[in-house]
């Protein structure tokens, strides 16, 4: 099992700590052949590792911090830094802002980005 924590920026920490998405309930996960993803109450994931079909580092902009997406891509971040973004194929079901949604793309502030596409078994 190796867990990773997301990122946070040190201005968006308490406010996500009081909308019950903080560090504390927070992070990404491999279990076995499953990677969890959650951001309390906000997010949450279970994908298998064999619908990964890529992850990388991401350096491209963010328009927002928490929890944000539309038509399958969406954005877990609580920081602009450490980003990777993961294609989901086929699509799967998670959970964000409480509704079912079908999941394609992810993107995922992470504090040791380059540690999580390793265990991914993607090279940086």
């Amino acid at each position: 099992m190796s867990t990773f924590a997301l990122s946070y920026e040190n201005w968006f920490r308490p406010i996500a700590v009081c909308c019950g998405m903080g560090p504390a309930r927070s992070g990404a996960e491999i279990v076995g052949e499953v990677l969890k993803v959650r951001m309390g109450w906000a997010f949450r994931a279970g994908i298998p590792l064999s619908s990964i079909a890529a992850a990388r580092a991401d350096s491209g902009p963010v328009s927002g911090w928490g929890v944000h997406g539309f038509g399958g891509r969406w954005l877990v971040n609580g920081s602009a830094r450490g980003l990777v973004v993961l294609r989901v194929e086929p699509r799967c079901r998670v959970t964000a802002a409480l509704v079912p949604v079908r999941l394609r793309e992810l993107r995922l502030s992470l504090e040791r980005p380059e540690e999580f596409l390793v265990a991914l078994d993607r090279p940086v």
